[in-house]
């Protein structure tokens, strides 16, 4: 399916506002946060340490009378220099660019399928800078193929899981993971929409180099557009 068809397919599998988190948190709880290297307050964080994160998102969000963070698709950010997992790899350049949408908001936050699908797989990505405890769905819509992925999870999230398990739009799929398990990051989900896994099985790249970019925005359309919340 060419890249445009695949998302006007996205923005049909929804007619509004489609939670992935708690459905406590309406669509005017979210607020869209810029974390990419534009960010000047950000920057001048000395040590991006989770905890210092998630003490400039919890600020920030509540100074707009919000509850829940959210943004980053196609977001270059500074954060990742911190992990070799991002920086010691074969592309000529490290990879920065981010290609899911976070949401940011307190561990143990439930997480939802937002569309009827199964389990495809799930694994504990471990390691600083990687996801955690993650999720992969598949979802058939119209005749199409397709996955979604959570990242930063708990580690309870997968820990009574079983391959082909069918799960209803509304579901509790997990609980969001302290920065203990999900990497070292402020307890956030990572979301993403993938038309094609390339083979993977309970991980895929969730941050991209510049030279590939051009093929992942187009495997992984923004997934607001499945999600519209703002």
């Amino acid at each position: 399916m060419a890249t445009q068809d695949f998302a006007n397919l996205l923005k049909e599998c929804t007619t509004g506002f489609t939670p992935v988190i708690d459905t406590k948190y309406k669509q005017k709880d979210f607020v869209h946060i810029d974390l990419s290297g534009k960010n000047k307050e950000l920057n001048a964080i000395k040590i991006p340490s989770s905890g210092e994160y998630k003490k400039y998102i919890d600020q920030y969000v509540a100074s707009r009378k919000g509850k829940v963070a959210y943004g980053g698709y196609n977001e270059i950010r500074n954060l990742y220099q911190r992990s070799v997992i991002f920086n010691n790899e074969s592309t000529p350049s490290p990879r920065e660019i981010h290609i899911g949408l976070d949401l940011w908001c307190d561990g143990g936050t439930t997480v939802l399928a937002p569309l009827d699908g199964t389990v495809h797989s799930f694994q504990d990505n471990e390691g600083f800078g990687n996801y955690g405890p993650t999720i992969i769905l598949e979802h058939v819509f119209a005749e199409k193929t397709f996955y979604t992925l959570y990242g930063h999870l708990s580690r309870p999230s997968i820990k009574n899981l079983a391959f082909g398990q069918i799960v209803e739009a509304g579901d509790k799929i997990g609980t969001l993971g302290s920065s203990k398990v999900n990497g070292d990051y402020a307890p956030h989900l990572h979301f993403q929409v993938i038309d094609d896994l390339q083979g993977n099985s309970g991980d895929y790249p969730g941050v991209a180099a510049k030279e590939d970019i051009e093929f992942y925005l187009g495997n992984c359309p923004n997934p607001n557009l499945l999600l519209k919340i703002g």
